[in-house]
This record gives structure tokens, sequence and C-alpha cells, in this order.
């Protein structure tokens, strides 16, 4: 494994770690097991893909939750933002008929 490689995995284990820590302290443990469970299911979506396929768990996110997802993916999106301080131009679009989740956090993840 490359440095990059290993750069990029630690990179990806840290937005996976913010997810859980989000999607726990709103659902619980089992909750979150349920979610995770769906989107494995429904979408073949590994708890180890959630960055490198945000587009996927976005997808997924927002069908599981519906409407609720927006207030999740703000969580999720607002403490990427504090741990790499430099993604606060994210909170511009927090309008659900406009926001999109899976491309501000692309934009979060290339700035990690």
């Amino acid at each position: 494994m490359t440095h990059l490689d290993t750069l990029r995995r630690k990179k990806e284990d840290q937005i996976f770690k913010i997810i859980d820590k989000v999607l726990k302290q709103v659902f619980g443990e089992e909750a979150t097991l349920f979610i995770y469970k769906y989107l494995e299911q429904r979408y073949s979506l590994h708890q180890s893909e959630f960055s490198e396929k945000i587009d996927v768990f976005a997808k997924g996110l927002e069908e599981c939750l519906s409407s609720g997802a927006f207030a999740i993916e703000s969580k999720i999106l607002d403490d990427v933002s504090s741990i790499y301080g430099s993604v606060n131009e994210t909170r511009f679009k927090r309008k659900p008929e406009r926001y999109d989740f899976a491309r501000q956090m692309k934009i979060a993840i290339r700035r990690a």
C-alpha cells in the first residue's frame, strides 16, 4: 500500500467515523445498525464505502429516512466542517429544495 493509499484510507475512515457518530447520536446503536443493514441490502453499500460512494450513501439515506435525512446530512456536514475547518461554505445552501448533500460532501472530502 502506498503512502497516498494510506492517507486516502485514513480520510475515508474519519468520514465514516463522523457519519457513524452522528447516526448513533440521533438514532442510537440499534437503529444505526438497521440503517447500515438497509444500505447494504438495498444498495450493496458497505460501511467502508460511504465516503467513496457518497452519492449512493446520500440516496440510500434519503430513501430510508425521507425528509428526516436533511437534518442528519446537515449534522454530518457540520461535523466534517468542524473537524477539517475548511468546509464552512457548505452552510450556504441548507434549504432542502436546493440542497445537494453528496456534492457538498465530495467538496469536503476533497479538501480534507
